[in-house]
């Protein structure tokens, strides 16, 4: 309800404080090569702990069938980049499309940078009071969280059973592993070196918005939750939360990528197919740069791994052996991805602050 508003208000209204082409390069540059850096940390991660504990024996793919693959299309950069530019605006805030919102709205700001400056200040006053409407209703979300983070993940885990769990711990404890270790050593690492701050003391104080995000398990939703947290208690600017966050929520996404590595190798140790150096490097490219197209709904990444799968000529009926834990091990990686949103908006604040 609350993010396609404040997704295209909050990321004009930043554009239009940064007041100009060369500052919304620094910003934008920055922000897009921390969300690639991270996420291939992830992905490397992954890669190094799979090989150490290569879990998963060959089994015969006889009897499983995965449905949903046969509705997916062949993937491609061309359709992938084409697919970020909107042919209807409205078409693209009615189906909550949000790379297609967040491409616009970097135009529409850039655009009205170049109107008189009174049709300037009409547009901002207008799109902050959108913004701060849609944060207040956020506050209200975040007053019911505790209830909502209890009943969810209650619900999740009374729908799946105790017994799926058990069937695939391994696996789980692998992926779950990975994400631990990135969370608490690989994000923190790249938070003291270019952010210059205590990382741990920071994560600490914005732990409410990975709880969410565990919650809901999806990027999305747990953004306006993340915009409020930052700025309140993680003394972020609300500009640089303004642009930074919104693009994460779609372009940052180290746990999917984290658990697209780990899930493809085990299903390749399932299939009997033992990848090589050069073919896993080919997969985690593949990963990083699939990982900016995935949509920021629970699930998504299912997906992505039918497209991997293919790309790299493994059978995609392995999946319906993993897919009962899915629920599960998504709410885990958005938690990472919402994570690493706010470890990177927290780098490019301190870098702004640095160079003013």
């Amino acid at each position: 309800m609350l993010v396609v508003p404040l997704v295209f208000s909050s990321i004009y209204v930043a554009i239009m404080g940064l007041g100009n082409l060369e500052d919304l390069k620094t910003i934008g540059l920055r922000t897009i090569g921390l969300y690639l850096l991270t996420t291939a940390l992830a992905v490397v991660l992954a890669i190094i702990v799979m090989n150490i504990f290569p879990i998963g024996e060959a089994v015969s793919a006889d009897g499983l069938v995965y449905t949903k693959a046969n509705e997916i299309a062949e993937f491609s950069l061309s359709a992938m980049l084409l697919s970020f530019i909107p042919t209807n605006i409205f078409g693209s805030l009615s189906q909550g499309s949000m790379m297609q919102i967040i491409v616009f709205a970097i135009l529409f700001g850039i655009a009205s940078l170049h109107l008189e400056s009174h049709a300037q200040k009409t547009m901002l006053n207008f799109f902050t009071a959108v913004t701060n409407a849609m944060l207040t209703m956020a506050e209200w979300v975040i007053k019911l969280t505790p209830i909502g983070v209890f009943s969810l993940i209650s619900y999740v885990i009374a729908e799946q059973g105790i017994e799926v769990v058990i069937g695939l711990w391994k696996y789980m404890l692998v992926v779950l592993g990975v994400i631990l270790l990135h969370a608490l050593i690989t994000l923190p690492i790249v938070l003291s070196l270019f952010g210059r701050i205590n990382p741990y003391k920071y994560l600490s104080l914005i732990r409410e918005a990975p709880i969410m995000a565990f919650s809901t398990a999806s990027s999305a939703a747990t953004l306006p939750v993340s915009m409020r947290i930052v700025e309140e208690v993680g003394g972020v600017d609300k500009k640089n939360a303004s642009f930074v966050l919104p693009l994460g929520a779609t372009v940052s996404m180290d746990g999917t990528a984290a658990y697209l590595t780990v899930a493809v190798l085990y299903i390749s140790h399932l299939a009997g197919v033992n990848l090589s150096f050069m073919d896993q490097i080919l997969l985690g490219i593949t990963v990083v740069a699939l990982s900016v197209g995935v949509a920021a709904l629970p699930s998504a990444s299912l997906v992505m791994m039918v497209v991997i799968l293919n790309q790299i000529g493994l059978p995609v009926e392995y999946i319906a052996l993993i897919v009962a834990v899915d629920r599960i091990l998504d709410m885990a990686r958005t938690s990472l991805n919402v994570t690493s949103d706010l470890v990177v908006v927290k780098i490019v604040d301190q870098m702004q602050k640095r160079n003013t």
